[in-house]
C-alpha cells in the first residue's frame, strides 16, 4: 500500500520525509533511557551490525537489462542468528529496511526466540514485471546476498509483494551454490519443499491471541466487537476472517486503491470474491466508498492496522475511535500519535508483539527444517498460542510495574533481554 506512506523513493535508498529509522532508535531511546542503559550499549543496539547494499544486473523479458537495488541489514545477532523478511516495491529504503531490522531484533526478544533482528529488500515495482522477470531478480538477488545469509546466520521470509514461490526461488539458489538442499535457508516456503503448517495465517492468528488478552485486560467483549483493518493483504485478510469466527462485526477494509465501510459488517467472502474479480475492495457495492485514511477514524471498538508503516499520525490519533489497536503492521504508529493515543487511554499493542506470530512460526519452520520432523498445525497453533500469550503477560506486567504504555514496555523487556546477551557475551576480541 505504497501511497499510504508519507515517504518518496530513491534508487540511492536515500532518506525520505517520513523516515521509519529516526523513529525507531526515537522509540529504542525513550526505552533505553528508562532502563538507564549506559551510554556505550545504547551506542551498541542504537546501529545495525551490517548493512549489505547491492547493485544487480536482470535481464528484462525485452531484452534489456536493468539495474537494481537490493538491501540486507543485520541489526543485532547476540541471541542467535539473524532472521527477518524480504520486501520489494519502489518505495524501499535503506533506512526502511535498517527500522525494520531493529524491530526484528526486539519481536524476537519480546517472544523469547533465539533469534537477531534482519531485514531485506529490493527497489522495484513488482506488479509491472512478469513472474519470469521476478525469478530472474529474486535469483540475482540472492546470490548477491548469498555472502552473508545462511540457515545459522540469517534466515530470510516472505514481506511485503513477496511470497512462498520467492521464497522457494532464494532456498533453491542457495541449495544450488552449495550441491545440496538446504530448506532451513528460508522460512515462509512452499510446504512440499520444507515449509510449515499455519506460517500462512500465523501473523493474523497472533494477532488474534494477543488482542483476545488485550480485551480481557480492559473488560471489553470480543464477540460483538467492531473491527475496521487497514490493509487487506494476507495477514489484513486473514485477520479478518479469524475475527470473523470469533463473532466480531467487520465494518471497514482498505487496499491500496481506497477503502470501504458498512456499520452492520461486511460479508467477507463476498468482499474476497469481489477482491479476486476487481483486484481491489474499491467497487464493492454493499458498502460505502470512504477514504484510506477513513478506515482509521470510522467508529470501531478495534483497529488493525495491516499495512506499512506511518499511517496513524498526530492528526488521525485523534479523531481515532478503537479502544484496542493491534498493529499487524510494522510502524504504522508514530511516537507523536502513542502520546496522544496513551493520554486518551487506548491501548496500543505495539507491532514488535502484536504481528510476532510469524516470526514465531517461521521459528517453529525453521526448527523443523533443521531436525527434517514436522509438526501438525494443531501443535503450531497451540504452541504458538501459549508463547503469545505468555510474552502479552509479560509486557503488560512491565506496563503496569512502569505505568507505561505497551509499547514503551515491550520494548524495555526485548531490549533489556538483547543487551542483557551482549552484556554476557563481551566484546571481541
Amino acid at each position: 500500500m505504497h501511497n499510504e506512506v508519507k515517504s518518496t523513493s530513491a534508487s540511492d535508498g536515500s532518506a525520505s520525509p517520513f523516515n521509519p529509522y529516526k523513529m525507531a532508535v526515537q522509540q529504542f531511546d525513550i526505552a533505553a533511557e528508562k532502563l538507564g542503559l549506559s551510554e556505550d550499549m545504547r551506542e551498541i543496539l542504537r546501529r545495525p551490525k551490517r548493512e549489505l547494499t547491492v547493485h544487480f544486473p536482470v535481464r528484462l523479458d525485452n531484452g534489456r537489462i536493468r539495474t537494481f537495488t537490493g538491501y540486507r541489514v543485520q541489526h543485532n545477532v547476540n541471541r542467535g542468528p539473524a532472521k527477518g523478511g524480504i520486501r520489494y516495491g519502489p518505495d524501499v529504503t535503506l533506512d526502511e529496511v535498517k527500522a525494520l531490522a531493529m524491530w526484528m531484533a526486539w519481536k524476537c526478544a519480546v517472544v523469547g526466540i533465539p533469534f537477531g533482528g534482519a531485514k531485506g529488500g529490493v527497489i522495484c515495482d513488482p506488479k509491472d514485471m512478469t513472474p519470469a522477470e521476478l525469478e530472474r531478480l529474486t535469483r540475482r538477488y540472492a546470490t548477491e546476498i548469498a555472502i552473508i545469509i545462511g540457515p545459522h546466520s540469517d534466515i530470510p521470509a516472505p514481506d511485503v509483494n513477496t511470497n512462498p514461490q520467492v521464497m522457494a526461488w532464494i532456498m533453491d539458489t542457495y541449495s544450488m551454490h552449495e550441491g545440496f538442499s538446504i530448506p532451513a535457508v528460508v522460512t515462509g516456503k512452499p510446504l512440499s519443499i520444507g515449509g510449515s503448517e499455519g506460517r500462512n495465517e500465523a501473523t493474523a492468528t497472533g494477532v488474534l491471541f494477543v488482542t483476545r488478552q488485550a480485551a480481557k485486560r480492559i473488560g471489553m467483549p470480543l464477540r460483538g466487537a467492531r473491527v475496521s483493518i487497514q490493509g487487506y493483504g494476507n495477514a489484513g485478510s486473514i485477520a479478518a476472517r479469524l475475527f470473523h469466527n470469533e463473532g466480531c462485526k467487520i465494518v471497514a477494509v482498505s487496499d491500496s486503491r481506497g477503502a470501504i465501510y458498512n456499520e452492520n459488517g461486511l460479508d467477507l467472502a463476498e468482499v474476497s470474491r469481489h477482491k479476486q474479480e476487481t483486484g481491489s475492495v474499491v467497487g464493492f457495492i454493499h458498502a460505502q466508498a470512504i477514504r484510506v485514511q477513513d478506515v482509521v477514524e470510522v467508529p470501531c471498538d478495534i483497529l488493525i492496522p495491516a499495512a506499512l508503516e506511518g499511517i496513524i499520525t498526530a492528526a488521525s490519533a485523534e479523531r481515532i475511535q478503537a479502544r484496542i489497536i493491534a498493529e499487524a503492521a510494522n510502524g504504522p504508529t508514530t511516537p507523536e500519535a502513542d502520546r496522544i493515543l496513551y493520554k486518551r487511554g487506548v491501548m496500543i499493542i505495539p507491532d514488535i508483539l502484536a504481528n510476532a506470530g510469524g516470526v514465531t512460526v517461521s521459528y517453529f519452520e525453521w526448527v523443523q527444517d533443521l531436525q527434517s520432523f514436522f509438526w501438525g498445525v494443531e501443535e503450531i497453533t497451540q504452541r504458538l498460542e501459549m508463547i503469545m500469550n505468555r510474552s502479552f503477560a509479560a509486557v503488560a506486567e512491565k506496563a503496569d510495574q512502569f505505568h507505561c504504555d505497551m509499547r514503551l514496555a515491550a520494548n524495555m523487556l526485548a531490549i533489556s533481554r538483547v543487551a542483557e546477551a551482549t552484556q554476557i557475551r563481551g566484546i571481541y576480541p
